[in-house]
């Protein structure tokens, strides 16, 4: 089913002067998985557009409202996110596309926006070769290879000799597998095996066996985070792979923050890479934590992807103030290159080149503070990341 929910959000000035007439309205068409796989995680994303609305609604300029058209692609169903994109352009004609989980969604949307020349800022899908679609798709989420890669050349110097690869099959799951493996090999490491899981599977037990009996030092793992990630920790735990030894590690989407409370202890030590945690200690972190607590409960914290719509609501904000709510797709697409944040997650700037993200990314350890499951990061592992795959394929 499609989401038709839309919110309007005015200027301060606007709300008191202008009753429709004299309003200049911006539409973003904002696209995520309201049902099906990984339903919570669009709800998460949700969560966070609503906050940054309700944060930020006062800040743009006078006479301008920003009306968000939402839409759900019901999971990874590329012909349904290509059918809602469409319409929101050629029928709603919204301003700028926005959103999606999804790799095979985020590939089909990047195909519209291309012919109607219409930006598309990607707020998660992974997968690098996303924005080489077309030069009207950029991206404020991350790649797979920014946080594989140095975590493959930090396994590779930390005494993991021999690791088992897991990750799913699509293409986030392939640009992990590929970049920590280069990351690894390169630094001396041994692959044992790599094994592609399908995408939707909730079953993990199989594939640890499978790692048990094989005895490597190490299980690098990726699934598409969500309830996945939780599925890969309890195998893990339940089928004794850390008393065998076996380290668990992977890019952040292992550990999302809010899957935490449901993992249990045996979590615990599991390291990862990746460019956000909850308990990040930054000024620009700690108040986006604090808006968060206030508005949905003190048990409850953001994740990365709630961080990426933040962020990408933010550049959409600061693009309508650079137009002055005039938006054109090409003056658009000028703003966001180059374009720079102090994130919640640290400071961050689209590639002018690429359209793509460039971040920090941040070693991670799983350990409790004060008695609650957190990704504690350890150390800044690389700085100012711009997508490996890219420079190394020169790509753009």
């Amino acid at each position: 089913m499609r989401l038709l929910r839309t919110l309007v959000v005015a200027g301060a000035v606007s709300i008191g002067m202008t009753g429709g007439a004299g309003a200049q309205t911006v539409k973003v068409g904002f696209i995520t998985s309201y049902t099906g796989q990984n339903a919570t995680v669009g709800v998460l994303m949700d969560k966070a557009l609503d906050l940054y609305l309700k944060e930020h609604g006062k800040d743009l300029p006078a006479g301008v409202k920003v009306e968000v058209l939402r839409r759900d692609d019901t999971g990874p169903n590329p012909e349904v996110a290509k059918r809602l994109a469409t319409e929101l352009v050629t029928r709603d004609h919204v301003d700028v596309l926005t959103g999606v989980i999804w790799t095979p969604n985020a590939m089909a949307i990047g195909q519209v926006a291309d012919q109607g020349k219409t930006p598309f800022l990607i707020m998660n899908a992974g997968t690098s070769s996303i924005t080489t679609v077309s030069p009207y798709v950029a991206r404020v989420s991350f790649t797979l290879w920014q946080s594989s890669l140095p975590l493959g050349q930090w396994a590779a110097k930390n005494n993991l000799k021999r690791v088992y690869v897991l990750t799913s099959d699509y293409g986030p799951g392939n640009d992990a597998r590929d970049a920590f493996t280069k990351g690894f090999t390169d630094g001396g490491g041994t692959v044992v095996e790599a094994v592609k899981m399908p995408i939707s599977t909730q079953d993990f037990a199989p594939y640890m066996q499978k790692v048990k009996d094989t005895k490597p030092d190490a299980v690098f793992v990726f699934v598409p985070a969500g309830i996945q990630a939780t599925g890969v920790i309890k195998a893990y735990s339940s089928l004794g792979l850390p008393q065998a030894g076996i380290k668990l590690i992977g890019p952040g989407d292992i550990t999302p923050d809010e899957e935490l409370p449901n993992m249990g202890d045996f979590a615990i030590g599991t390291i990862t890479m990746f460019h956000y945690s909850a308990a990040g200690d930054r000024p620009a972190n700690k108040a986006f934590v604090a808006a968060w607590k206030r508005a949905y409960g003190a048990d409850t914290n953001p994740n990365f992807n709630a961080v990426q719509v933040w962020d990408g609501m933010q550049a959409i904000f600061d693009a309508i103030r650079a137009q002055k709510g005039k938006m054109a797709g090409d003056k658009t697409m000028e703003v966001w290159k180059g374009w720079k944040f102090d994130s919640p997650r640290g400071p961050i700037m689209i590639d002018p080149d690429t359209r793509d993200i460039v971040q920090d990314e941040y070693l991670r350890r799983l350990d409790k503070v004060n008695g609650k499951l957190a990704n504690v990061e350890l150390e800044v592992f690389a700085h100012a990341v711009k997508d490996p795959w890219k420079v190394l394929n020169n790509k753009r």
